[in-house]
């Protein structure tokens, strides 16, 4: 499971908030968890986000799951903070990543994606000014989270094909083919993103 993209079709309060709102939220929340210092705050930032996702009715162990590489990562970059500054910065580290990806899960999970899409393409408007078209943000987003489950289920498919052989711990084994496979299917899909005339 990843968390991007992962609408699902349970009510709740939050649901039936205006995506603009979210998205205003989910922008306040990133700001907040940028200004504020301390650890006190980021775990209290870090409690709204898991309260929010109680709220939104996030499943609980797929929502782990997914979080699980994310918990891999922050936890590296807390290492590092711990050796380098001290175990508060370390620990702000891992709550504030935490809480962003917890709470751009909550949005996502709460807006179906055509909206989403639609509420990025009128935010992006503005950008027309500069030479870029709002509707190609909004393909971007698209692109992505499309594209963030493919890879997972592309070296899931590779790691379990690896496994089968018992050569798992390799990871010349199964990070070449995935990374082949993947680069293939970027350029298919520049290929027919080019043949409509949405790209270059």
């Amino acid at each position: 499971m990843t968390l991007l993209g992962a609408h699902r079709t349970a009510r709740t309060p939050l649901d039936r908030v205006p995506v603009g709102a979210k998205l205003a939220g989910l922008a306040l929340l990133g700001i907040a968890v940028v200004a504020t210092r301390g650890v006190p705050a980021s775990l209290a930032l870090l409690g709204l986000a898991v309260v929010t996702a109680a709220v939104a009715a996030l499943p609980p162990r797929p929502t782990a799951r997914g979080m699980l590489p994310v918990l891999v990562t922050a936890v590296l970059a807390g290492a590092y903070q711990a050796w380098a500054r001290g175990w508060g910065p370390a620990v702000e580290v891992v709550a504030d990543l935490l809480t962003l990806v917890l709470a751009a899960a909550v949005v996502t999970a709460t807006t179906p994606a055509d909206r989403l899409l639609d509420a990025l393409a009128r935010a992006a408007r503005p950008l027309r000014r500069v030479g870029v078209p709002p509707d190609l943000v909004a393909l971007a987003v698209a692109l992505v989270l499309r594209t963030v489950p493919e890879i997972a289920r592309t070296v899931h498919e590779v790691r379990d094909a690896a496994r089968a052989r018992g050569a798992e711990r390799d990871p010349r084994v199964w990070l070449t083919p995935a990374v082949l496979r993947l680069v293939g299917r970027a350029r298919d899909l520049g290929e027919a993103l080019a043949a409509r005339g949405i790209v270059d």
